[in-house]
């Protein structure tokens, strides 16, 4: 088992985080519970030292975010650890390197897991028995905390050996590139307008039934961010869809709707319906995305096999190129500001892409 320290508050280990050139970071959370993950521990490797780090705490650490942030991170497959890291500072590393985007472009698997990364770059087999750990219990056991340091046990090394060989192929900025776009904000925005697009089935409704639709994600999403609890506990999908199909006019038609709990009516039922009646005369003229033709199946096919042989060229998966559902996105919508037409990928690949476009 990993050497560590643990950290009972943030802001006793400043010190010893400053001045380095790049840091391991791994973070715990829960969010079983909550709308927010709750996060729960952060994990830190120096060169020759790993802290666990109690966030836990009521009094403030701004001192330790200041001086963490401030640091380049090592990190493996950073989306959720960027997302709970600037959900709870407001803010994010200046500078990351994600150590799966990095095997990657190697020509391991596109999503390759750390305990598998471990495994081919030190034949070391971990331990994932506490994968299902409550992080928010304290104490926090030993063999929980050993479990933890071991996810940053070997950030730094791994990194350095992934760092020399993309080096050797000309290819270390394109783990930059990629990494460094792990830290767009708009990647972690939580709007409400943007709540109707996370429920699956209201892009085929036209009319009053997707006005309806938008307006209830919207009021769901904003009352789940509200109580910071899940979406699915404020009103399931498949509910809020029937709702919006339905279109009821009286909270005793809104009551009669399967799955509708009297709890529901009684807290907002009147609000459901106000959201109803305002969209049935809602002329948005919105249409669902028409099914790809046989044309656009065709490009679509054309654009995968020229990115299929320049992955093979590369000894790189496809998808790491550009996948399917990002190709399918540009034929579809138009769009040119996806990654496949930006950085490494434009020079590589995406000139010929506009051009079959």
């Amino acid at each position: 088992m990993p050497d560590y320290s643990f950290v009972d508050h943030p802001d006793n280990i400043q010190q010893n985080i400053n001045g380095h050139a790049q840091l391991g970071v791994d973070t715990e959370f829960m969010r079983e519970k909550t709308y927010f993950a709750q996060l729960c521990l952060v994990q830190i490797s120096t060169r020759d030292a790993i802290y666990c780090v109690d966030p836990l705490v009521e009094n403030g650490q701004g001192e330790f975010w200041e001086v963490l942030l401030a640091s380049s991170w090592v990190v493996h497959s950073a989306r959720q650890d960027i997302e709970v890291v600037y959900q709870t500072a407001d803010a994010m590393p200046h500078e990351i390197f994600d150590t799966q985007i990095a095997a990657g472009l190697l020509g391991m698997p596109a999503q390759v897991g750390y305990a598998g990364l471990v495994k081919d770059l030190f034949g070391v087999e971990m331990a994932k028995s506490h994968t299902r750990a409550d992080w928010t219990r304290r104490p926090l056991s030993e063999a929980v905390l050993d479990y933890a340091a071991e996810d940053v046990l070997y950030l730094l090394p791994a990194a350095d050996i992934l760092s020399e060989g993309l080096d050797k192929k000309d290819r270390l900025d394109w783990a930059r590139q990629d990494s460094a776009l792990l830290l767009d904000p708009l990647l972690y925005d939580i709007s409400g307008s943007q709540a109707v697009d996370r429920l699956k089935g209201a892009r085929n409704f036209r009319g009053a039934r997707r006005a309806a639709a938008v307006r209830l994600a919207t009021w769901r999403e904003e009352e789940a961010i509200r109580r910071n609890r899940p979406r699915q506990w404020i009103i399931r999908d498949n509910v809020l869809l029937d709702i919006a199909y339905k279109l009821p006019s009286s909270e005793k038609q809104l009551a009669e709707i399967e799955g509708i709990s009297p709890k529901l009516v009684s807290r907002a039922g009147k609000r459901l319906i106000e959201s109803v009646g305002a969209s049935k005369d809602d002329n948005t003229g919105y249409e669902p995305p028409p099914p790809p033709d046989e044309a656009q199946k065709t490009l679509l096919k054309e654009l995968q096999a020229l990115v299929a042989e320049c992955a093979k060229d590369l000894n790189l998966a496809a998808e790491t190129v550009a996948s399917k559902r990002e190709l399918s996105s540009v034929i579809i919508t138009g769009n040119r500001e996806t990654r496949v037409f930006t950085g490494w990928r434009r020079d590589l690949i995406g000139e010929r892409l506009l051009q079959l476009l």
